[in-house]
């Protein structure tokens, strides 16, 4: 008989957002996977629970090698309860490994909901929630989070990032070079916390705002991309999205072609556009 791995939700900020079930969880399982054991100590404390099992670590610098461990305690009938700092297990944070071996053997997961950062941003947010996609962290470096958020330019999903405070600033210039200064944001600051704040408005505007400085942990809620008809998008506008797909991996050809259908437009609008700017530009 196999065991069970439990991924469970913890707080993103106020302990008391904990779901019941986690104390239960901790106090029964056989071993504990956390990414930091020192705040899951806090954490049991602050709860009033005494872990009932073996304690071990599983972050980002171990995964790959203690999987297979935890993977053979399962197969002898364990049940291994895996907790991350905050929020769920595997989203932006250690777990998939785990999950993913658990399911190649066989071995039931199941889960305990909490709290998620990505969630309770998108709800503050004010942007439409019907449709998103969470794009977890950015690149560090400049050239490449230009060509992610160049990838997503289009989307007309309302997208969610997590990103570092010291970052900010440079993650929101970037994002109103690539979707355009006036796209609406939301950069939710410490959620659930005692200084938490949604600063809303124009990504320019939040840009700016952000090189004062900002602290904490933080996740960025943009507007997705708005439905253009083909009057709507000029000479300009025609060029800089072809640039946007040859930037991103596209040969021009195709990238005229996918702008054109777009756009509603005919191939060759599209390529007389790009042409006409490359030769004001030479």
């Amino acid at each position: 008989m196999t065991g069970t791995l439990v991924l469970a939700g913890t707080p993103i900020g106020d302990v008391a957002d904990a779901p019941p079930r986690l104390s239960t969880e901790l106090a029964q399982a056989d071993v504990i996977a956390a990414e930091d054991t020192r705040r899951l100590r806090r954490l049991t404390q602050a709860l009033g629970v005494t872990p009932g099992g073996r304690v071990v670590s599983y972050f980002e610098g171990n995964e790959s090698a203690r999987t297979p461990e935890l993977v053979e305690e399962l197969r002898g009938g364990a049940r291994v309860l895996l907790v991350t700092d905050a929020g769920m297990p595997s989203v932006s944070d250690p777990g998939y490994r785990l999950v993913a071996a658990a399911v190649e053997h066989d071995i039931l997961v199941t889960a305990v909901p909490g709290p998620s950062a990505v969630l309770t941003a998108l709800a503050l947010s004010g942007l439409p929630v019907d449709r998103f996609c969470f794009e977890g962290f950015l690149p560090r470096k400049g050239g490449e989070r230009l060509s992610r958020l160049r990838e997503v330019a289009e989307e007309r999903r309302t997208l969610v990032y997590f990103e570092a405070p010291h970052r900010l600033d440079d993650t929101l210039a970037a994002m109103a070079e690539v979707f355009g200064a006036d796209r609406r944001a939301a950069v939710c600051r410490e959620l659930t916390k005692t200084y938490e704040e949604v600063k809303r408005g124009p990504l320019a505007d939040l840009a700016a705002w952000a090189a004062e400085g900002v602290r904490g942990e933080i996740t960025v809620v943009v507007e997705g991309a708005p439905e253009s008809g083909p009057e709507e998008l000029d000479a300009e506008e025609l060029v800089r999205r072809v640039r946007i797909r040859e930037d991103a991996g596209e040969r021009r050809k195709e990238a005229i072609a996918a702008v054109a259908a777009e756009a509603g437009l005919p191939k060759r609008v599209v390529f007389d556009a790009v042409v006409a700017a490359k030769r004001s530009a030479g």
